[in-house]
């Protein structure tokens, strides 16, 4: 209890700070949000789109390396609709919400645990490194640059063989089953190509808002930035607050202050809307009949986590 509490505290803060900014730059702020047409802030909401359908297909294919083969549309529902969890403070309800679906479409529970957490190492590897080779000699890179430290880390733990072992360690550490398969190397690579091309694309969507033709670079590396930033900071919902800054230290000394701040806050509500948009879809799409649904017991090694109550040790239904 006294956790949650904490995390909504600080991302109350962090939103108090924003809010401060935005009050200090209000003028220059409200003119920048009023010159944005519909065709700029329609284009911007498709990146997002964009660059979360090519997060999705780099997702699907860690899931199927793992040995659970999905359709994209069922994939979209699970991991569109799962991660709406993001939003509730804490951090397992985006897991939990993903696991959940994914058993009910055939994926044990371990597997799409794993396949969550391998994703998000890929995506936080591939955007801290774009944001190393776009932002170079940036102030806001200077500063942060301990987060440059982990490039090299996550390079090694993107091997195949390392990644199965620390998320085998991990399960172990938690008294689950360990991985019954290595994630081939092939899959990795074509994961991170997936993941890269989405930051690419959501460059996309700073670059239509912050109007300056000649920044696209710097606004690919200046989301990646921010969203790695964002995510690191566990302890705040969705990183809301967090991204912001970090998108406005980039962003500022480039296109001015309230304009920044304008960018910062109409990709939060896209990628909000986004997210809803996209659960939605998938929610249509994704429906799947019970019978056509894989067997959970035919699917191998069915562990079970801690995040699954209904299941006992072995990963068998509770009678």
């Amino acid at each position: 209890m006294l956790r949650r509490l904490l995390r909504v505290v600080l991302a109350l803060v962090a939103l108090g700070f924003l809010g401060y900014g935005l009050a200090r730059n209000w003028d220059e702020t409200a003119a920048k949000l009023a010159g944005l047409s519909p065709w700029v802030l329609l284009g911007a909401f498709a990146a997002v789109l964009g660059g979360q359908l090519c997060h999705l297909v780099a997702w699907r294919q860690v899931l199927a390396g793992l040995g659970s083969p999905l359709p994209v549309r069922v994939a979209g529902r699970i991991m569109f609709v799962g991660q709406l969890g993001k939003y509730i403070p804490g951090s397992v309800w985006a897991y939990a919400a993903m696991m959940e679906l994914g058993r009910d479409h055939g994926s044990p529970p371990r597997r799409t645990f794993a396949c969550i957490s391998l994703s998000l190492v890929i995506n936080l590897g591939v955007a801290l490194a774009i944001a190393a080779a776009t932002l170079a000699g940036r102030d806001a890179l200077r500063e942060a640059w301990y987060l440059l430290l982990l490039v090299p880390v996550i390079a090694v733990c993107l091997h195949p063989r390392v990644l199965t072992w620390g998320l085998s360690l991990a399960l172990r550490l938690a008294r689950r089953e360990p991985l019954e398969t290595v994630l081939p190397g092939r899959t990795v690579l074509v994961a991170t190509a997936w993941t890269a091309l989405g930051w690419f694309v959501y460059g996309l969507h700073i670059w239509l808002l912050a109007g300056r033709w000649d920044l696209y670079v710097v606004a690919t590396g200046a989301y990646a930035f921010a969203w790695a930033t964002g995510l690191l900071a566990v302890v705040v919902p969705a990183g809301v607050g967090v991204r912001e800054g970090a998108l406005v230290l980039v962003l500022a000394p480039l296109v001015g202050q309230g304009a920044a701040l304008a960018v910062a806050v109409v990709s939060r509500l896209a990628f909000t809307l986004a997210d809803v948009a996209a659960a939605g879809v998938a929610v249509l799409l994704g429906r799947q009949r019970p019978s056509s649904v894989p067997v959970y017991a035919d699917q191998k090694g069915s562990g079970s986590t801690a995040l699954t109550p209904d299941r006992n040790l072995s990963g068998s239904p509770e009678a």
